[in-house]
C-alpha cells in the first residue's frame, strides 16, 4: 500500500537523462528502469538529434544503442523535475565541450532542481559551475579535478548535498537510485 501511494506521488514526474556516445550503459539503464518502475517518465536527452542513437558501453566494450528522445537544443529544464547524468569516460568528456549541454545542466541548478550524477558524470558539474563548495563523490580519478574546482570530495557510495546526488560507480547504483527517488519525493530521507 505504501509503495502504491509513493508511485502515485511520483506519477507525472519527469526526469531528463543527458548523455551521448560512450555512456556507461548500466548507469543509464539501471536508473531509468528503477524510475519507470516507480511511475516516473524518463527522457533521453542528447546533443544528437531526436531519433539518432547513442552508443552505450560496458566498460571498454561497445554495448547497446539507445534512441535519442529529445535534442538538448529543444529541451527545457522547466519541463523536467530532475536531471540524471550517467558516466562512462567519453560521455561526459564530450558533453563538457557542448555549450547547450552545459547550459542545460546549469539551468537545473539555477532552478534548484535535483541533479544526480554518477561515476564520471560529475565532471560536467565543473563546467556548469556548480561543483564549488559542494560535497561530492565520483569515480576516484576525478577527485583532483573536483577538488580543484572547489568541491569537497568524499569516498562514499552516495553523497547528497542539497539537491545534488552523486555516486562513484555501478556498484553504488542501488543507493544512487534510492537517493534520486528520495529527491523526487521532496527530499525525504529513508
Amino acid at each position: 500500500m505504501a509503495q502504491q501511494s509513493a508511485q502515485a506521488a511520483l506519477r507525472g514526474k519527469r526526469v531528463a537523462v543527458l548523455m551521448t556516445d560512450g555512456v556507461e550503459q548500466v548507469e543509464y539503464t539501471s536508473p531509468r528502469e528503477f524510475l519507470e518502475q516507480h511511475g516516473v517518465q524518463v527522457t533521453l536527452v542528447s546533443p544528437k538529434p531526436k531519433g539518432d542513437e547513442v552508443q552505450g558501453f560496458n566498460h571498454f566494450e561497445p554495448g547497446d544503442k539507445f534512441q535519442v528522445e529529445l535534442d538538448v537544443r529543444d529541451a527545457r529544464p522547466v519541463e523536467f523535475d530532475a536531471l540524471l547524468l550517467p558516466g562512462g569516460v567519453a560521455n561526459p568528456d564530450q558533453l563538457r565541450l557542448n555549450m547547450e549541454a552545459i547550459t542545460f545542466i546549469r539551468e537545473f541548478a539555477r532552478e534548484n532542481k535535483p541533479i544526480a550524477a554518477i561515476c564520471h558524470g560529475p565532471w560536467t558539474l565543473i563546467d556548469a559551475g556548480i561543483a564549488k563548495d559542494k560535497q561530492l563523490t565520483s569515480w576516484p580519478s576525478l577527485q583532483e579535478d573536483l577538488r580543484n574546482a572547489g568541491a569537497h570530495w568524499r569516498d562514499q557510495e552516495v553523497v547528497v548535498d542539497g539537491k545534488l546526488v552523486t555516486s562513484r560507480k555501478p556498484d553504488d547504483l542501488p543507493a544512487f537510485n534510492e537517493a534520486l527517488l528520495a529527491e523526487l519525493q521532496g527530499g525525504a530521507r529513508h
